[in-house]
């Protein structure tokens, strides 16, 4: 796999870059992981909803295909983007989800982070109360 750091950027042209990075891929294209921070904006995704933006001011609210509701993201929260051939790993996607959020929960354990997942809600969560 190879890394790319792209330091910030815009969402929407990150998006563009890695649908043609995938557009254009064959079975010898390496995967690659591209690690980058963006300018303010929150992303609202197939299961939001307007009013789950309560005062976005001047942020941008981008539509995108993706799962989940609304997500901020800016400066400072670093963001990877694994660009991978699953069918090539030989992985279907529920699997995949599986085992990145396994090695997140892994990450934060080896920080003295308990992280844990929430049946129906994608993702893994960390309590505030519960190091």
């Amino acid at each position: 796999m190879d890394l790319r750091i792209l330091g910030r950027t815009g969402y929407e042209a990150t998006v563009v870059a890695m649908q043609e990075f995938t557009r254009t891929r064959d079975a010898g294209t390496r995967d690659e992981l591209w690690v980058c921070e963006h300018s303010p904006h929150f992303t609202q995704g197939l299961a939001g909803k307007s009013d789950h933006l309560l005062s976005p001011g001047e942020i941008p609210v981008v539509a995108t295909n993706r799962g989940g509701q609304v997500t901020y993201h800016g400066p400072g929260q670093v963001v990877a983007y694994p660009l991978l051939d699953l069918q090539r790993l030989g992985y279907f996607v529920k699997e995949y989800v599986y085992r990145l959020e396994d090695a997140v929960i892994r990450t934060l354990d080896h920080f003295g982070v308990t992280g844990h997942r929430v049946a129906g809600a994608p993702g893994i969560y960390v309590r505030l109360d519960d190091p």
